[in-house]
């Protein structure tokens, strides 16, 4: 056999390690939350690792983008349905499917891997247009769970001024999780049962941060 084919399965053994250490990474960051499947604690992108907000630097640190809202519907017929009854909600609250945003990002629910809604190239859902300052998200799921579907959400705030560069930058993962939230509670059916700790504050690591993000979940849940 030539060096070619050494080199082949040498490659091949360094994806399957690769691919091993993000499956493992992936299962060490679920947190156990009551009454719900495990839920992982942070967006994930195509490559299954935590995202960094694109390389922002807060305050001299990495940033890592954490899961902080959680969806249960109830009521849907279907996954399918779940996702279309979402969908019209987000809508409705003043957040509906725009461009401008990066994409591709992934979500850990009961241990698999869930693409993000919206599913565009450079979608995402938003309170504005990206050229201004606003809130916005990505969705993963649904996870079926007995009679449920699940979602998970990662909702942040950008400040833009065209005279910075880089001119988009992280404001807040509160002040979007908590937005969206209260507007899917006062303007659809879906109503904000209760918070929950995922463990997934960044305070004292050296290197990353999660902002202002308090470790907590806020958990929405709609009926039939």
């Amino acid at each position: 056999m030539g060096q070619g084919f050494f080199r082949v399965l040498a490659v091949c053994a360094a994806l399957a390690a690769a691919a091993f250490e993000a499956r493992a990474q992936q299962g060490a960051d679920a947190a156990t939350v009551p009454g719900l499947p495990p839920i992982g604690k942070w967006m994930l992108t195509g490559q299954g690792v935590p995202s960094d907000w694109l390389g922002e630097v807060y305050r001299g640190k990495n940033l890592r983008e954490p899961i902080n809202v959680i969806v249960v519907d109830e009521g849907a017929s279907s996954a399918e349905d779940a996702k279309a009854r979402l969908l019209a909600a987000a809508g409705r609250a003043g957040y509906p499917v725009r461009f401008g945003h990066s994409a591709g990002y992934q979500g850990l629910i009961g241990g698999r891997l869930h693409a993000q809604l919206p599913a565009g190239r450079d979608d995402a859902f938003s309170n504005d247009v990206f050229e201004v300052s606003n809130n916005h998200g990505r969705i993963f799921g649904p996870h079926a769970f007995g009679q449920a579907y699940v979602f998970t959400g990662a909702f942040s705030r950008e400040e833009v001024d065209v005279f910075r560069e880089p001119a988009h930058r992280y404001a807040s993962f509160n002040r979007a999780r908590d937005d969206f939230t209260q507007r899917l509670d006062s303007l659809t059916v879906y109503k904000v049962s209760g918070f929950v700790p995922l463990g997934n504050a960044l305070i004292d690591d050296p290197k990353l941060t999660t902002g202002d993000h308090d470790g907590m979940a806020v958990v929405v849940r709609a009926g039939r």
